[in-house]
C-alpha cells in the first residue's frame, strides 16, 4: 500500500512539474503585469505565483480533466484583488495608473483572453460593468502612454536651449544673442 502511494505521489510530482514548466512562464508574466513591478526585479509577482500554484498543487487531484491553468490563473488574480484592494500600492510602468480592478480586468481580458463573461462571474461584477472598466482602464493607459511620449519632449526643450548657447558661444559672434531654437507644443 505504502510503494502505491509513493508511486502515486511520484506521478503526481512529474504532472505537476510539467505542468509549471509549460505555464511559470506566461503565468509569472501575467502576475507581473497585475503587480507592475518592472521586469527584471518581481518579488510581488513571484510571491503571488507561488502562493497559486501552491494552491494548484494542493487541489492537483481534484483538476483531473480539468484546466489547472485556468485554476492556477483565477488564484492569481483573486489572489492580486484581495492583496491589491487592501494594500492600495502606487506603482511605475504603463499599467501603474490603473486601480487594482482595472488593471484586474485588463489583464484577463486583453492579455489572458478570458471572455468577458467568464472575468466578470471571476470577479463577481456583472459583464457590462466589466465592459465599462476595460474601456476605462485602456484610455488611462493610452493618456499615460501620451503623457510618456510628451514627457522627453518638454524635457528635451531647455537641453536644445542650452546646446545653441553654447554653440553660439564657441563661434566668432559670440557676442550676438543667439535665437532660440522653437520649442513645439506637447500636445501638438
Amino acid at each position: 500500500m505504502r510503494q502505491r502511494q509513493a508511486a502515486m505521489d511520484r506521478r503526481r510530482a512529474r504532472e505537476f512539474e510539467a505542468f509549471v514548466a509549460g505555464a511559470a512562464g506566461r503565468l509569472l508574466h501575467a502576475a507581473t503585469l497585475l503587480t507592475a513591478e518592472p521586469a527584471p526585479d518581481t518579488p510581488r509577482a513571484r510571491r503571488l505565483l507561488t502562493a497559486a500554484l501552491a494552491r494548484t498543487y494542493a487541489r492537483w487531484d481534484e483538476l483531473r480533466g480539468g484546466d489547472p491553468y485556468d485554476v492556477t490563473r483565477q488564484d492569481l488574480a483573486l489572489r492580486y484583488a484581495h492583496g491589491a484592494w487592501r494594500t492600495r500600492r502606487r506603482t511605475e510602468g504603463p499599467l501603474g495608473s490603473l486601480r487594482p480592478q482595472e488593471r484586474v480586468v485588463l489583464v484577463l481580458r486583453l492579455y489572458e483572453g478570458v471572455p468577458e463573461e467568464q472575468t466578470a462571474a471571476l470577479i463577481g461584477l456583472p459583464p457590462d460593468r466589466v465592459r465599462v472598466i476595460l474601456a476605462r482602464a485602456i484610455r488611462r493607459v493610452r493618456e499615460a502612454a501620451r503623457v510618456r511620449e510628451a514627457a522627453p519632449a518638454r524635457e528635451s526643450a531647455p537641453a536644445r536651449e542650452s546646446a545653441a548657447v553654447r554653440e553660439a558661444a564657441r563661434t566668432p559672434e559670440a557676442g550676438r544673442i543667439p535665437q532660440a531654437a522653437p520649442v513645439r507644443k506637447a500636445a501638438e
